[in-house]
């Protein structure tokens, strides 16, 4: 019966040269080690195999207490390297936006690095009102002076494929006329379909190539590429994936509220602005109060008088009592 106890750690920080191995490094970080604290130990765990002489015996565990060691070791590790980016990331914010946009452009496959990214989210609840969000990410952090709704003009009815070929034409088609600079990566939510839409657009003004366009799927967070039946999987625990589905949630949350505010607005529209005299303002602080249009039309003159005044209530008494005769 073993028993095994942790009587020191020490967490040594070594970079990483361009040619060097994972071998390599770790074989340096073990005679460090072993000099520092003058260690006799005639046994080395470890993840892979390295070469430290015939001295000293080198065991790769796959099972029990020696494998529970290591994992331990490499989560010590990725630890203690989160901790390292978080400080970067206060003390050092340049250095983090520079080691994440290379942390992108890596992971994502691209050629050059995504300082400027736009993602596209279509709200079409219920079949009413389709409306459509664009995002902007500067590096990797929301630009929500940039943001962007659009109200469906040239499709009729929930068509999730044409909506986001039409919104995403006239996104760029608005920043090429104005001379505006491009993202150099554009977001869809959804998979193949939202993708091919939005790649269409993009031929349409002669931009293929000139912008990276990807999808990423809801369900398994996939990311799929133009010509590409293969999707990309990231790491769940990337900063890269996160960045993305921080995008794409953000579309989700500013499309859902501007469709809700347009469903509002016409709700309001269909009932209070047809009465003669009274605007959006009046009708906005009249639901604001009575909750409902048809608590306004039971509300008694006085009740509303103390709301929009004498002129305006008596407007909305004698056009509900004309609709009730």
């Amino acid at each position: 019966f073993l028993k095994y106890a942790i009587l020191q750690s020490h967490t040594l920080e070594i970079k990483k040269k361009l040619e060097e191995t994972d071998q390599e490094l770790l074989e340096i970080a073990i005679i460090e080690l072993r000099q520092r604290f003058n260690s006799q130990c005639k046994e080395v765990y470890v993840p892979f195999e390295v070469k430290l002489g015939d001295q000293i015996k080198v065991t790769i565990p796959q099972l029990g207490d020696k494998k529970k060691i290591v994992d331990l070791s490499l989560r010590n590790a990725k630890f203690y390297r989160q901790e390292q980016f978080k400080t970067i990331k206060i003390v050092d914010p340049d250095r983090h936006v520079k080691r994440l946009m290379a942390q992108m452009k890596a992971d994502l496959r691209l050629d050059e690095e995504p300082v400027h990214i736009e993602c596209f989210d279509n709200s079409n609840i219920q079949g009413t009102n389709p409306v459509a969000a664009c995002v902007v990410f500067k590096n990797g952090k929301p630009s929500k002076k940039d943001y962007r709704n659009f109200n469906i003009k040239t499709v009729e009815g929930p068509d999730d494929f044409a909506s986001m070929e039409e919104v995403v034409h006239r996104r760029y088609r608005r920043l090429l006329e104005e001379g505006e600079p491009l993202p150099q990566l554009v977001v869809v939510d959804g998979g193949k379909g939202q993708l091919s839409s939005g790649l269409k657009a993009l031929d349409r003004l002669g931009l293929r190539g000139k912008i990276t366009i990807i999808g990423i799927a809801k369900r398994l967070e996939e990311l799929f590429y133009p010509n590409d039946p293969v999707p990309l999987y990231l790491d769940k625990r990337s900063e890269t994936l996160k960045v993305i589905q921080q995008m794409r949630n953000e579309a989700h949350r500013f499309g859902i509220t501007h469709h809700r505010n347009k469903r509002s607005k016409q709700a309001i529209e269909t009932e209070l602005d047809t009465i003669p005299g009274i605007g959006e303002k009046t009708a906005v602080e009249l639901l604001r109060h009575f909750r409902s249009v048809k608590r306004i039309k039971t509300a008694s003159k006085k009740e509303l008088e103390d709301i929009i005044g004498v002129s305006r209530a008596q407007k909305i008494i004698d056009f509900y009592k004309n609709e009730n005769e």
